[in-house]
């Protein structure tokens, strides 16, 4: 997923709320008796555009002769609306989207309904299995892949160029680089990082983690420990730690917001509050899920707005290289689907399931810059070097764990917290015993 979670109570009461009103059961097959009905679908943010929603519409209304009533819900208190929604019969979505590492919390405590029998119609192994994996329990699936965003690196080639570096093939390479680049400071700019990662920005922190073979958590036995403090987290955190001194002006606050404007010469940004930040070029490199591109080039004005031009002789883009050379595990970005065990509707929803998981729609979401969920049509995305990147960087990309309380660390802040306090740490590893003393416990509720 790759907007924040909020609300901590909502996702600390979800298990209690939605296992006392949910079941899992079977639905029946898909259904196209829809006349008169209305199906609610909930999609989250505005990542899914007008076209493809008006297609669902159409397509689902073509299909059942039913209506499809799609309401747009805000990544800033998803968690608190599914909860309170899923267990109510006559309040809840029959469908929704959510992120894929909300999933875990929800399928867990039985809010979604067993789609198992529809896994190979909808795509089975071609399905991407990270986001598979995260909606499974038991061994059955209750939610499924929407869309994937993975993460790569953009720079600019002028900076870089005027460093004396090149694009790396290496992990230690693109350590070494950022770090020379940011000691040259070409530009003579102030501030000037060869690499901003922002202090909080533990969603692309965390692949020099993955890289040398560490992770957050791990599961035995049915129980979760968190492992930020195993030999080969260290390993990684240390190279953060390298990174966040020798190549990052990023203030230890800053989080995974908006990097691209770093990169561009002169930049206006809205911020949350709908003021406005003027920045200008302050990095040379940044990481970023593929749809940044859109906002990275040079600017011109257009219907009184600042729009910008992708310009190949500025910028450029790469995978992140992993020690071996080959693309670094990287966080994937990214949503899941899945039908309301309280739907009232439940063959109706697994025939919207069917449009959504189909071949046309799947190219749609590919032909508008979103990875789609079945391998066999990423093609759709198009052969451009964004294409490419997005592809190869989700290859060996990677999610959080798939553990039951794994939103409830989303919504307290707990990542944003650790990944703030390594630039400063004397003693990493004491760090990381510290958050794994906390994490633990948080995984299992």
């Amino acid at each position: 997923m790759k907007r924040k979670l909020v609300g901590l109570a909502a996702v600390a009461t979800a298990s209690a709320l939605v296992l006392a009103g949910c079941s899992a059961a079977p639905g029946g097959a898909p259904s196209t008796d829809g006349k008169g009905k209305t199906v609610t679908l909930w999609l989250v943010g505005g990542d899914t555009p007008d076209t493809l929603r008006t297609y669902l519409k159409d397509e689902f209304k073509k299909e059942t002769g039913a209506t499809l009533n799609i309401q747009q819900q805000d990544w800033s208190d998803i968690v608190t609306k599914l909860t309170t929604s899923l267990p109510d019969a006559n309040n809840t979505p029959d469908v929704t989207e959510m992120g894929n590492t909300q999933s875990p919390t929800f399928t867990n405590v039985g809010a979604f309904l067993d789609i198992s029998d529809m896994y190979k119609e909808l795509g089975g192994s071609h399905l991407l299995k990270s986001f598979v994996d995260a909606g499974k329990a038991g061994g059955k699936n209750y939610t499924l892949p929407y869309y994937f965003g993975s993460r790569y690196a953009f720079y600019r080639k002028d900076v870089w160029s005027a460093a004396g570096v090149t694009v790396p093939t290496t992990l230690d390479e693109f350590n070494q680089d950022v770090a020379t680049i940011a000691q040259k400071n070409p530009k003579a700019i102030k501030d000037f990082s060869g690499f901003y990662l922002g202090g909080q920005d533990w969603r692309d922190g965390i692949s020099w983690i993955f890289a040398n073979g560490g992770d957050i958590a791990t599961e035995k036995g049915g129980k979760w420990t968190a492992t930020l403090e195993s030999d080969k987290s260290l390993k990684g955190l240390q190279q953060l730690q390298d990174l966040y001194k020798n190549a990052s002006k990023a203030p230890n606050d800053a989080k995974d917001s908006n990097q691209y404007i770093y990169l561009n010469d002169n930049d206006v940004s809205t911020n949350a509050d709908n003021s406005t930040t003027k920045t200008s070029l302050s990095a040379a490199t940044i990481m970023a899920p593929g749809w940044a591109h859109w906002s990275i080039g040079d600017a011109s004005t257009k219907d009184g707005k600042t729009v910008r031009t992708w310009n190949d002789n500025t910028f450029g883009t790469f995978v992140l290289p992993g020690n071996d050379g080959k693309p670094a595990p990287v966080f994937a970005g990214g949503s899941n689907i899945g039908i309301s065990a309280k739907s009232k509707n439940p063959g109706l929803a697994k025939t919207l399931l069917k449009i959504i998981f189909s071949k046309t729609y799947q190219e749609m979401l590919g032909k508008n810059g979103l990875g789609p969920a079945n391998d066999q049509y990423v093609d759709s995305l198009g052969t451009d070097q964004f294409a490419k990147a997005l592809i190869a960087s989700a290859s060996n990309s990677k999610l959080t764990p798939a553990a039951p309380g794994w939103a409830a660390v989303e919504a307290g802040n707990v990542m944003e917290e650790f990944f703030s306090k390594i630039r400063d740490a004397s003693d990493l590893k004491a760090l990381a015993q510290e958050y794994d003393a906390k994490i633990t416990p948080m995984l299992n509720k």
